[in-house]
């Protein structure tokens, strides 16, 4: 508009009416506009004030009539093949309900019931076309004979333009014949491409230039409403890959340029940036040598990645050109590429969809002959709804410095097409409006940066709701993930061990914590079999101390192996390692086919003779076809005997059992006080010292000193020597006999030193003929898990080695020794809970699926329970109290159990 209104200076002669008649197909509305650019071409110039008083009753024009459009709010999502649990499914979901649209679901156009049905035709509004489901809108809908109210997320033309025509040259590129030169363009920029930033030692540039200098390579995001004629839109997120950053960054494209190159020179990088970019895009639509159709979707769009290479100059060229949004610069790990995506989309539809430019049914093409004239052409429904659309696109870029996407073509600086004495074509007043409305905002625009926080600055949590939690592997949240939804429960398959996952926050001002409010914004967890909960609180930091604005809870359950119960024949399979983890690389892994031996077995000697699994299968080479139910811990050559409870409770009187270890050995400890008592009523969790005087009648004592204490200060940390010390004091009086038993070990801190000081000890304390036990080392800490220092397979083939030295030591020194090992390394995969993957028990009420955890005081307890919240300290964290009370509980875990039951063995040998 602003084009028809331009002249020198001075004030209309009258006021000029200006009507708008949307049925009459807009003539009317053309003719007003041939009025205004004749009265101001026969009167004396206007004054600027004049001037921009009288283009905004023009755009009142276009303002009033939205306000008068028919609409229907109904969305078709075709997903292809993403699942429902996807997080760009979610979103559109998510945004589409805040939008007030009704949302249709569907893999493929030609599967959608609702698209086949005859309100199908016209009975949406909206259709996405989700990546995989682009060629199956394409074949289906036809997308020339849309209605006024349909909008799609395809530009045919655009898609065309840009394809690859061969070998990367893009398709209008081949047919114009222009040459590099000609054009701020690769030549091939259309294909899969190579293109790297050109860097010499030390990572600058081949030749020096002087400032300002940048060296980088860009992904612009760009947004075509139109092709004919063209208009279209930059976001303003930019992922960034200098010569000096080995991984890409997403920044706010004006930030970018302000620190790389100054206030100054920022300014026309930005111009040369859209510039080029307008080139491409213009060449792309000059080329298009398709005659224009009768009826065009003139409210479709098409999002495209735009590579420039910035090299030591202000002006880029495109290197290049994806008909679709694209991140590979950026890091999978931190969901970057998922997050940065998924803003661009939602900012699209909120872009787009709010601008209400729709118009009556059935009034297509009609054309009033009165409009034929010298005074110009008649501008037909599909040009009035296309001048109504970029109105309402470029005020809303334009009213708010929050915008995400900012005019690229028209632009200030584009040109009319028009003589000044000719008609103006939809074009010239497309650039009218350009100009009005980025006038208007050059003002806004110098306060942008101070008035628009960036996404990683600290502000206000106005919003403390999360934007969507991205998981890896994909998690299906049941109820599906919705800002407003505190509360979700999810499913996940036995292979499934670790989880990424990273909240994200509405407000940028707000912060993600898991776990707790110092918790990491991002982590992985391991997954235990059963069920465990994940915990994220949304923040604000501003204050001195965090403050928990939102709670959401996760619950996941991670299901047992897939089982085949047993029915007509099978055959037994053994396995010693998992293939996914071969630790002992010589030995073969995972099922092999098992000939058990027909001679008689005769009772172990030993806690550590070599084994291997067996279960039984109909196929070894599937092990999905097993009964997990019958799965066995077989001994070479010999088994070790079960110890009924009442052979336990008589061999186990008058003796006092005393474990010093972690967590695992306390597991161990559990199961022993359990099968004694028939059930487990007294338990802690304690990283202490606990005695257990109520056992078997009273006759037997359990004693438990919790070592090594990693989440003390190294200088406070009491040494192995120390802890056996006080537990043997606190045990008191002791047999010199088997009548007391020290039982010693855990995960992985246990190694032959360790041997030489018990030796010591026990003979200092005259209880050098006491029996010993010691339980080897165990899988764990082999999942990459945040927090914890996690073994890579290489040193977990130390590990292994450094076991079988324990073992041999134990038996130079007369020690039993129990090899947890071997038992847990074939079966690495069914840990259960806690961050290290090395708990295979879990105590839990009597006769419920879920673990517990007790608070009761036991008979006797010494020390501070106060150990700090450190995640290195390996098994401590593992063990957290959350305050449940039960009157009795179980040890579960069959791992467990198998171990648990060799050491019974061994302290109740049969005679």
């Amino acid at each position: 508009m602003l084009l028809l209104l331009r002249r020198r200076s001075g004030p209309l002669p009258v006021p000029v009416p200006v009507l708008l008649l949307l049925g009459a197909g807009g003539c009317l509305f053309y003719r007003t506009l041939v009025v205004v650019r004749n009265r101001l071409r026969s009167g004396p110039p206007p004054a600027e004030e004049g001037l921009m008083e009288e283009t905004r009753r023009i755009i009142s024009v276009l303002e009033s009539s939205r306000r008068q459009v028919w609409t229907r709010r109904r969305a078709v999502l075709l997903t292809g093949r993403h699942l429902a649990s996807d997080p760009e499914v979610q979103l559109y979901q998510w945004v589409l309900q805040q939008l007030d649209y009704e949302v249709q679901m569907s893999r493929y156009a030609e599967t959608s019931s609702f698209l086949r049905a005859n309100q199908g035709v016209s009975g949406w509004s909206l259709l996405l076309c989700l990546g995989s489901s682009e060629r199956s809108c394409l074949r289906r809908m036809s997308l020339s004979h849309l209605q006024h109210h349909q909008r799609v997320n395809l530009l045919p033309e655009v898609k065309e333009a840009f394809s690859d025509a061969g070998g990367g040259l893009c398709d209008f590129y081949a047919r114009s014949h222009l040459t590099e030169s000609e054009l701020p363009m690769m030549p091939h920029s259309c294909g899969s491409t190579n293109q790297k930033l050109q860097v010499g030692p030390n990572g600058l540039p081949p030749a020096e230039a002087p400032p300002p200098a940048l060296v980088a390579m860009v992904n612009l995001y760009v947004l075509v409403t139109s092709m004919n004629p063209l208009t279209s839109f930059l976001h303003d997120i930019s992922v960034v890959k200098t010569n000096e950053e080995p991984r890409g960054r997403a920044t706010k494209l004006r930030k970018l340029l302000l620190q790389q190159l100054g206030p100054a020179a920022s300014h026309d990088a930005l111009q040369q940036m859209k510039k080029v970019v307008g080139e491409v895009l213009k060449a792309a639509v000059s080329t298009n040598q398709e005659p224009p159709a009768a009826y065009r979707c003139v409210l479709c769009y098409q999002l495209l990645t735009f590579t420039l290479l910035f090299s030591r100059t202000l002006t880029p060229v495109v290197i290049q050109v994806d008909t679709d949004l694209t991140f590979s610069s950026l890091s999978p790990d931190a969901f970057d590429r998922q997050i940065t995506r998924d803003l661009v989309l939602e900012d699209t539809l909120r872009f787009l969809l709010p601008t209400n430019t729709h118009l009556p049914p059935g009034r297509r093409g009609r054309q009033d002959d009165g409009c034929r004239g010298t005074n110009g052409v008649c501008l037909s429904d599909e040009d009035v709804l296309l001048l109504l659309q970029f109105e309402g696109q470029m005020k809303t870029s334009s009213s708010s410095a929050s915008s995400a996407f900012h005019p690229l073509h028209p632009s200030v600086s584009s040109s009319s097409s028009s003589s000044s004495s000719g008609p103006h074509s939809v074009s010239d007043l497309l650039v009218g409006i350009s100009r009005f409305y980025q006038r208007g905002r050059r003002g806004l625009a110098t306060n942008e940066t101070a008035r628009r926080p960036a996404a990683s600055s600290s502000g206000p949590c106005v919003d403390p709701h999360l934007r969507q939690i991205y998981t890896d592997p994909p998690l299906s949240l049941t109820p599906p993930f919705s800002p407003w939804i505190k509360e979700y429960r999810v499913e996940v398959a036995f292979d499934t061990v670790t989880v990424r996952i990273r909240p994200e926050p509405v407000t940028a001002g707000c912060r993600v914590h898991l776990d707790d409010h110092q918790g990491p914004r991002m982590a992985n967890y391991p997954v235990g079999l059963g069920n465990s909960r994940i915990s994220i609180l949304v923040t604000e930091d501003a204050g001195p101390e965090p403050v928990v604005m939102t709670i959401y809870t996760v619950h996941m359950y991670r299901e047992n192996r897939p089982s085949l119960p047993m029915f007509g024949d099978h055959m037994t399979c053994g396995f010693m390692q998992d293939c996914g983890l071969r630790v002992q690389p010589g030995r073969s892994c995972g099922l092999q086919p098992s000939i058990r031996s027909q001679r008689p077995l005769q009772a172990c000697s030993s806690g550590h003779a070599p084994g291997q699994w067996l279960v039984p299968c109909l196929s070894c080479s599937d092990n999905r076809t097993c009964d997990w139910r019958e799965v066995a811990w077989q001994p070479d050559g010999c088994y070790h005997p079960i110890v009924d409870r009442l052979r336990l409770q008589d061999c186990m009187r008058d003796r006092k059992v005393l474990f010093i270890g972690d967590s695992t050995n306390r597991g161990m400890m559990f199961f022993l006080m359990e099968r004694l008592n028939s059930s487990l009523v007294d338990w802690g969790q304690a990283h202490d010292t606990l005695v257990y005087r109520n056992l078997n009648g009273g006759r037997t004592l359990a004693g438990y000193s919790y070592y090594p204490q990693f989440w003390l200060d190294r200088k406070l940390r009491p040494t192995f020597r120390q802890a056996l010390l006080q537990l043997l004091d606190r045990s008191r009086p002791l047999a010199n006999s088997n009548r007391t038993v020290l039982m010693v070990g855990g995960v992985q801190w246990l190694n032959t030193a360790h041997l030489r000081t018990i030796r010591d000890v026990l003979n200092r304390e005259s209880l050098g003929d006491i029996l010993v036990v010691l339980k080897s080392l165990g899988m764990g800490f082999h999942l990459p898990v945040d927090g914890i220092r996690s073994l890579s397979l290489t040193e977990l083939r130390e590990l292994y080695r450094t076991n079988h030295q324990i073992i041999t030591a134990a038996k130079h020194h007369g020690y039993e020794a129990v090899d947890t090992f071997s038992i847990t390394m074939g079966r690495y995969k069914e840990f259960l809970q806690g961050r290290c993957a090395c708990h295979f028990h879990q105590v839990e009420t009597f006769g419920s699926a879920g673990p517990s955890h007790n608070t009761m005081s036991t008979t006797n307890r010494s020390g501070s329970n106060s150990a700090g919240t450190g995640l290195d300290t390996q098994s401590y964290v593992l063990d957290k109290k959350v305050g449940l009370k039960a009157p009795s509980y179980h040890v579960s875990g069959p791992v467990n159990e198998v171990y648990s039951e060799i050491l019974l063995s061994r302290l109740c040998p049969r005679t």
